[in-house]
């Protein structure tokens, strides 16, 4: 099968489409022809091993490969396809179903074929969704749900979210919305015509406003790119207002809990957990045409080293898609 594999660490280029062994599903395993899948910064911050929070830098260069990448060498963290063979002791999928879920820790979405459990987040594909679309939602939606129900967030209040155009951040603006907030997304100027289309109530432009020197206060804020320090960012919460981090900076995680000790305002920070249950509350929430996922650029599978380069400019809205086959 095709899929880009890199075994170095580095710029885009690194990447490189190449011929690879088909896997073969074991118990428990349904084997997913992949149709898409995305470029998060999550894999553009492994492909070059540069990350913004470098408490990660030790233990993942630990689990992928010291020197270079040798437990994984194929990246790609959510996908939606089709599954072609399941097998032995499968009960919730059969050969045909169209899915969509994480890949998790075991990434490998950047290929034609990919083995996943079936006990894993994975699901059912939306039936108003293309494959492209359906790629583009479980990684950002489940991160989304699980930080916003994490801050308790209640019809009324005020919930601000800052990288409101990112992968994470558009579907935190729409989950905030359904549940019943007034919705404020922080992004720069040419991405705010994108937030409105979403949903978002007010929209503020990080390049001429800073929102912690607005004056104004919020119930909640959703910090989904981890550049603001707690101390600012508290100082815009309401009594009892809940700040979210779902990227947290070391000096944040230390300040975090003694905020929230001491003080009547809180601050959250873990990683999500992948559920099926919640990744089927979110297709039931696309179905009804409450969220949906935001598309900026499309790329075939040959060109995600393009992809990736267009995703280090940090310009995307939304998401980029990597088209893999042909199933729509």
């Amino acid at each position: 099968m095709k899929a880009i594999v890199y075994t170095k660490y580095g710029p885009p280029d690194v990447l490189q489409l190449k011929e690879v062994p088909k896997p073969t599903p074991r118990d428990g395993e349904v084997l997913i022809r992949t149709y898409a899948a995305t470029v998060i910064a999550g894999d553009c911050e492994l492909r070059s091993f540069k990350f913004p929070v470098w408490w990660f830098w030790l233990p993942l260069r630990i689990y992928m490969g010291l020197i270079r990448p040798t437990r994984v060498n194929i990246l790609g963290q959510e996908l939606a396809g089709e599954i072609e063979a399941v097998g032995r002791d499968v009960k919730r999928f059969r050969k045909g179903d169209q899915v969509f879920g994480p890949t998790e820790i075991g990434f490998g979405a950047y290929a034609e074929y990919r083995c996943l459990r079936e006990e894993k987040a994975l699901a059912i594909k939306p039936a108003n969704m293309t494959y492209e679309e359906a790629a583009a939602v479980p990684t950002g939606g489940l991160n989304a749900l699980h930080f916003l129900r994490k801050g308790k967030v209640e019809s009324g209040e005020k919930v601000l979210v800052n990288g409101a155009c990112g992968n994470i951040g558009t579907f935190a603006v729409q989950l905030a919305r359904h549940f019943g907030a007034e919705v404020t997304g922080v992004d720069s100027t040419g991405k705010l015509d994108t937030l409105r289309s979403i949903g978002a109530d007010h929209v503020i432009d990080y390049t001429k406003e800073d929102f912690t020197k607005n004056g104004e206060t919020y119930d909640v804020i959703f910090d989904a790119v981890g550049r603001n320090s707690i101390s600012r960012s508290v100082r815009s919460l309401k009594k009892n207002g809940r700040l979210l981090l779902s990227n947290p900076r070391l000096s944040n995680m230390v300040r975090g809990p003694w905020t929230s000790l001491t003080s009547s305002k809180k601050v959250f920070f873990a990683f999500a957990s992948y559920k099926t249950e919640d990744l089927i509350f979110l297709k039931e929430l696309i179905e009804a045409e409450k969220i949906k996922s935001v598309i900026d650029r499309r790329y075939p599978l040959e060109q995600t080293a393009e992809a990736h380069r267009y995703a280090d400019k940090g310009h995307k809205k939304g998401n980029v898609v990597i088209t893999v086959g042909h199933g729509d």
